[in-house]
């Protein structure tokens, strides 16, 4: 699976695959449930994942290259809760450079929470597995 079928969708928690769209809005479907629901372009913004990226002092870093560092370091990825200089010091392994300015805690902890919910859900070895074919 890919990351540009994953979105992230204003107002509801978690993320959702991309089933189709239509003019006025997309259809979503939980990964855990499977269940599809419409969601209106007018209530809800949506975020592929593959479009989101990490600043850093010279660069943008790819949400997918920062996914696949943290996924090296795996026994190490501290859960989304945890506390906030824990999450810095992690980010600061993975993403040496990253921009503390631009990159706030409520960012790293969104990534970590994403990071953990694609892995508990075997997504990392979809994708690993897609791109060694």
């Amino acid at each position: 699976m890919e990351l540009e079928n994953i979105l992230s969708v204003t107002g509801l928690t978690g993320l959702y695959k991309l089933v189709t769209t239509r003019s006025n809005g997309i259809v979503i479907e939980d990964l855990d449930s499977g269940k599809k629901t419409f969601i209106s372009m007018r209530k809800h913004q949506f975020t592929p994942l593959e479009s989101i990226g990490i600043y850093t002092y010279t660069d943008v870093i790819d949400i997918k290259d920062v996914f696949s560092k943290m996924d090296e370091l795996r026994d190490d990825v501290p859960v989304a809760k945890a506390q906030g200089q824990e999450l810095h010091d992690f980010f600061r392994t993975v993403l040496p450079d990253f921009d503390e300015n631009r990159v706030h805690l409520s960012d790293i902890r969104k990534v970590v929470k994403w990071y953990w919910f694609l892995k508990e859900r075997g997504l990392f070895e979809a994708t690993a597995s897609d791109e060694e074919e």
